[in-house]
């Protein structure tokens, strides 16, 4: 092979492994979430578990991507280790799906329809759909198949340049005598190994092997073990993702290693130990892309036979290898449930940060109730406990920004982005209700401290403006738990009753301040509660607006005034 027939071959390598992660890509984005968050929900049979991990790999055209978000699921606690096992073990099988819409390129025959079937035939036409598609702007739905689309045409594209260069070595002594070396399993296990964890991809790994099949120069004593190998090196993706995470999550990269040896070693016993009784004759003929396709099948789903009955030995090993630290964070310590791998999965990474939000509101929700019930009755337990609340909103805060913006600079689609806004709105919103819930707690600081004693109107008028505020954050947040945009007028009303509240009891303090009705001291106190009150009911508001906004609804004044009048009567200040 000459220089040019090297830049050729590599070329198309190049170009096989960019159409597959362009493709992977289109995948996941086309699912938008969907299928992490059915991995997420439905694991808890094994053999359920088995099949979603071989229909997600077999759609998102990657093993190692489905094991690195399986590492990401234990790590973040969304996953156990237990429900690991069957996705991992289905994530092999599906893997083999792409080899056999590789080995289309080894089909022959004149008829049109055989010839139609053939990847360079077809490939044109799909580059065609797929262009178009992607130009087209209407819809993300059609510009995501044309993304996959295009990404399958140039990894066909790139599979035949690989062939057609390596073509030309089928006469080259040297090839055959380097290729010759790994009919020996323990070389063939390790070339096979290496090259995967190279490039990172067991079905890319197998694709340059079925492209080394136009040499005739590979034969089944040359592939079976390479193909072992292959199962090892894609390994090496989950054990890189998997430094740093807790304990679990390593382990679950170490399951995924160990299955993959074991079943390795398992296979080489009995087939080599079968062979000396028995001398396969097939080992000395010359593969295809079609048999590699099958032998890979073959191998995966042989492995997952044997080894799902001892899947808990498993489980067992692993623990055994990584063992438990004897200081290790406590479930209850964890701040979200985000994770750095998810990142490659945009769709789902924002469906994570929406419930990570949730969390936040709860917390921010509960800490300005308990802030209103330690105004009325004060305990030491009440006011550590808000001050607790309040610094773990504050962590969700800081870690849901920094993981938003970092999600913001990857590929969503137009409905993500929205979403992704208004969380980092929300964020900021919900955070300023518990530095409120602080305010209060202050507040009640100060009337004991300084022995102030309210007038009874004022407690009566301030226990009414709390009742509101009570409401609108409960429908606030039962609003974003369902994340209806629809529903997010009815925020609007009440919010507008809070402001009228506010300004009645501001008015009723001058005047009692005036009629000597009220004390300054205790007049100032109450000044601070009605402003932190009124802005949890600006911060609802926001969230409000925000989520109208995603969906480009406009608040309709005629039912907000019909809506305002049925329920103002419902906090009248007596």
């Amino acid at each position: 092979m000459d220089i040019f027939g090297i830049l050729t071959m590599v070329g198309g390598l190049a170009l096989f492994l960019f159409g597959m992660n362009v493709m992977g890509d289109g995948l996941t984005q086309l699912s938008g979430g969907r299928l992490e968050q059915i991995l997420e929900k439905l694991t808890s049979k094994r053999i359920m578990a088995v099949l979603l991990g071989a229909v997600v790999t077999a759609v998102i055209q990657s093993s190692s991507a489905t094991t690195v978000m399986v590492v990401g699921f234990v790590n973040s606690g969304i996953m156990k280790l237990n429900q690991a096992v069957g996705i991992i073990m289905g994530a092999n099988i599906g893997t083999t799906v792409t080899a056999w819409l590789l080995s289309l390129t080894g089909i022959e025959g004149s008829n049109f329809l055989l010839q139609m079937c053939k990847p360079k035939n077809f490939s044109p036409i799909l580059a065609l759909i797929g262009i178009v598609l992607y130009m087209s702007k209407k819809s993300d739905n059609k510009k995501n198949v044309g993304t996959i689309l295009l990404g399958f045409a140039t990894l066909m594209f790139g599979m035949e340049q690989m062939s057609g260069a390596v073509a030309p070595l089928a006469d080259n002594p040297a090839f055959t005598s380097i290729l010759t070396m790994f009919s020996n399993p323990i070389l063939g296990i390790l070339a096979g190994a290496l090259l995967t964890a190279v490039i990172q991809s067991s079905s890319a790994s197998v694709g340059i092997l079925q492209a080394l099949c136009s040499t005739g120069a590979i034969r089944y004593n040359i592939a079976i073990p390479i193909i072992m190998g292959q199962n090892i090196g894609t390994c090496v993706t989950a054990i890189i993702s998997s430094i740093g995470a807790n304990i679990n999550a390593r382990r679950t990269a170490m399951i995924h290693l160990f299955f993959n040896i074991i079943g390795s070693v398992i296979f080489m016993v009995v087939f080599y130990g079968s062979n000396l009784i028995f001398h396969y004759a097939f080992l000395d003929t010359i593969a295809s892309p079609a048999s590699i396709a099958l032998i890979h099948s073959i191998f995966n789903i042989a492995c997952v036979l044997v080894m799902l009955p001892i899947s808990d030995w498993l489980v067992k090993l692993a623990t055994l290898i990584v063992p438990d630290k004897q200081v290790e964070q406590k479930e209850e310590d964890r701040v979200t449930v985000l994770d750095q791998r998810f990142l490659d999965q945009p769709g789902f990474a924002v469906k994570l940060c929406k419930d990570a939000v949730a969390q936040m509101a709860h917390l921010s929700r509960k800490a300005f109730l308990l802030a209103i019930d330690n105004l009325k009755d004060p305990s030491d337990e009440k006011r550590k406990k808000v001050y607790q609340l309040e610094e773990k909103v504050d962590l969700y805060e800081d870690e849901l920004n920094t993981y938003l913006v970092k999600l913001s600079s990857q590929n969503l689609s137009n409905d993500d982005s929205k979403e992704l806004s208004f969380l980092l709105h929300c964020v900021n919103d919900f955070e300023r209700i518990s530095d409120h819930s602080i305010n209060v707690v202050d507040s009640s600081d100060e009337i004991i401290k300084n022995k102030i004693k309210m007038s009874e109107k004022a407690l009566v008028d301030l226990d009414i403006f709390a009742s509101s505020i009570k409401d609108i954050l409960d429908l606030t947040i039962e609003i974003f738990d369902e994340m209806n945009p629809d529903r997010a007028k009815e925020i609007q009303p009440l919010e507008e009753i809070v402001d009228k509240l506010s300004d009645e009891m501001k008015k009723r303090h001058i005047m009692r301040l005036r009629s000597g009705e009220c004390s300054l001291e205790a007049g100032l106190v109450l000044e601070d509660l009605i402003i932190s009150y009124e802005r949890v009911g600006d911060h609802c508001s926001n969230v409000s607006k925000h989520m109208m906004a995603m969906d480009d609804l406009v608040l309709d004044a005629s039912w907000f005034k019909d809506e305002y009048n049925k329920i103002k009567d419902t906090y009248v200040l007596p």
